[in-house]
């Protein structure tokens, strides 16, 4: 069952958090909101669950008003599940007793059903100190779960867990959830976790929806640099083309070093990879900051005018004391108009 944001606003006093929302999150698929901290995703997860009340929009559910300014129901009257960072298990509880809280008296003996499906088999008699970190994650899923929501609300649940522990869970997860059918929802500041484990993916800033897409989509056909960057490990250059040359603190750059359509006039961002530029020796080019040996190649970090640095990987020797041009090579650079 589908969960829809349309239009939503939302501000904390004179602060606006979200600026007209409008995306759909598809029936039984991962969608993650993904942003740096304070672009407004949590605060889209807490409307959505009931912790915080619509004040602009409505969020629809199955085609019918979950929640707008005139109707809010309180959070337990919300037929969806929510899944925080630490678990927020309760630590006098045992195990099966947290997944079997939420559940109608009469289906708490599944509880042990719940916890095998997440890989805690034999472990409800326990309590959550006795669990590790990326256990007490699988038994805060599971207890999400267990009630059966229609939809399931996901608060960067992984970040408490160290990084190799992490993959695997949101891994299992990613299985788990896309098994149940589950329509869900995750917040996440990290965009390997996002390609990791999401169907569709909103990129978002400042409170607003930058671009939304499916991560294959969102890396081969970024429509910000920004967006770009993210989901490619790319580094946005600003350049201004003039004539048939892009302008750069690095030195000017052909045209034919872009991919696709480039902006008449004017100042441009410019995506490029680090292994796709090369170095050429030139006395008037970039002095070197630093050299770092990353295997078979080398990273160099260029300053160019006004101190603005690139990085560039090479194969090729590089002397700290000489200087650089730093030039692309061709159609390897995705190039952008500035706002």
């Amino acid at each position: 069952m589908s969960l829809e944001f349309r239009h939503i606003a939302h501000a904390y006093g004179q602060v606006r958090a979200l600026e007209d929302i409008s995306f759909s999150a598809p029936t039984g698929e991962i969608t993650c909101l993904l942003g740096a901290s304070g672009c407004g995703k949590s605060t889209l997860l807490g409307l959505a669950a009931g912790l915080l009340t619509v004040q602009r929009g409505s969020i629809m559910l199955g085609g019918e008003v979950l929640a707008d300014a005139q109707h809010s129901p309180p959070p337990e009257a919300r037929p969806v599940g929510l899944v925080f960072q630490d678990g927020a298990l309760f630590p006098h509880m045992t195990i099966a007793a947290n997944v079997g809280f939420g559940m109608p008296r009469a289906r708490r003996g599944e509880a042990e059903g719940w916890l095998a499906s997440v890989g805690l088999a034999g472990m409800g008699a326990r309590y959550p100190h006795e669990l590790s970190g990326g256990q007490q994650q699988r038994a805060a899923l599971a207890r999400a779960m267990a009630p059966r929501p229609r939809v399931l609300l996901m608060d960067e649940p992984f970040a408490s867990v160290d990084i190799v522990l992490r993959r695997k869970l949101r891994r299992d997860c990613r299985i788990l959830l896309r098994e149940a059918g589950a329509t869900v929802v995750l917040v996440t500041h990290d965009p390997a976790e996002a390609l990791d484990i999401a169907d569709h993916i909103a990129v978002m800033e400042a409170g607003r929806i930058v671009q939304f897409g499916t991560p294959r989509g969102l890396h081969h056909a970024p429509q910000t640099a920004a967006v770009g960057a993210i989901f490619s490990g790319a580094q946005v250059i600003a350049g201004e083309r003039q004539g048939d040359s892009l302008i750069t603190a690095f030195g000017p750059w052909p045209l034919e070093c872009v991919l696709g359509a480039v902006p008449d006039a004017g100042a441009v961002d410019l995506l490029v990879q680090a292994d796709r530029l090369e170095l050429v020796a030139d006395s008037a080019g970039c002095s070197v900051r630093d050299v770092h040996l990353l295997g078979p190649v080398t990273r160099v970090l260029l300053s160019g005018a006004g101190g603005a640095p690139i990085t560039v990987e090479t194969t090729a020797p590089v002397n700290p004391g000489e200087t650089y041009r730093a030039v692309p090579q061709p159609e390897s650079v995705r190039a952008f108009k500035q706002n």
